[in-house]
């Protein structure tokens, strides 16, 4: 999904009456399942549109959205794959993500 695609559902949605919080990937480092400008909005009723990156990281940055949805205050957040739960799969990408988490709508 593209980034014009997410804007313009957020937008749709939120003229309804949905709250909405967006994750923007704003810095890598090292290998990430995903590149900067990627993004995912989370909706009150906790569906969602886009991906930073699927797995463990993904639900860490889903958990973080949900709070700064509770409490309407975004801000960035750093999430580090190194040590990830799929370590004994050997799916560890072993980079870090910088995410900028906020509040629309």
């Amino acid at each position: 999904m593209s980034a014009a695609e997410i804007y313009s559902e957020m937008q749709e949605r939120i003229r309804s009456g949905s709250r909405a919080v967006m994750a923007t990937i704003v810095k890598t480092k090292g290998s990430t399942p995903q590149q900067c400008g990627a993004k995912m909005v989370i909706f009150d009723d906790g569906s969602f549109l886009g991906t930073v990156g699927g797995g463990c990281v993904e639900a860490d940055i889903y958990a973080e959205a949900k709070e700064v949805m509770r409490t309407g205050k975004g801000g960035f957040f750093n999430f580090n794959l190194a040590g990830d739960v799929e370590d004994d799969d050997g799916m560890v990408c072993g980079g870090n993500m910088d995410v900028l988490i906020e509040p629309w709508g």
